[in-house]
């Protein structure tokens, strides 16, 4: 944390290189999580590159009180909502799975993987909550700040999440989303 702490100092003192350094361990997680928020994988690459410029335009105002991944995360989730406004085409709405963007990144072999699952039974937010805390290992606190919501909401719907999920894999579900 330290290294990363000086890394964001120097980059906020204007060092490019620092900021590369910064954003390299995270380039790759980003655009693997902007794959479950955007329709395509070009939107994700295309998030990822909004991201990374927004990050470095505002590092001034980034609060070291947050971890910045936390700090990232948030502004990736921003710049993907943005891109599926402008879409307008919803996740939900990809008929074939070939043109699934997910599906490229974690379930090339197994149609039944537990993400493709989650995705397709879990609304946005609590998808992401979920991806967030699983595939990225992030506290409550720092999901919590990611998404805007409360410590509260958070664990509540990773609750439901884990239920639902349990369900689905069980093939229990009615097809019911969940919904926080």
């Amino acid at each position: 944390m330290t290294d990363e702490l000086q890394l964001i100092d120097a980059a906020k003192a204007g060092s490019v290189s620092a900021f590369a350094d910064l954003v390299k361990s995270y380039r790759v997680r980003l655009l693997r999580f902007l794959l479950t928020r955007c329709t395509s994988y070009a939107d994700a690459e295309d998030a990822v590159q909004d991201t990374l410029i927004a990050a470095y335009r505002y590092l001034h105002s980034y609060d070291p009180r947050w971890r910045f991944s936390t700090w990232l995360y948030r502004i990736a989730i921003r710049k993907a909502q943005k891109l599926r406004s402008e879409n307008v085409v919803e996740i939900g709405d990809l008929s074939d799975e070939e043109g699934d963007p997910l599906l490229h990144c974690i379930a090339a072999s197994d149609t039944a993987n537990l993400w493709v699952s989650a995705r397709r039974v879990l609304n946005d937010d609590v998808f992401a909550a979920t991806w967030l805390r699983y595939a990225e290992d992030m506290s409550i606190n720092d999901i919590s700040k990611a998404l805007d919501r409360s410590d509260s909401w958070t664990k509540v719907n990773l609750l439901r999440a884990r239920k639902a999920l349990e369900t689905e894999m069980n093939g229990e579900n009615n097809g019911s989303k969940v919904y926080g």
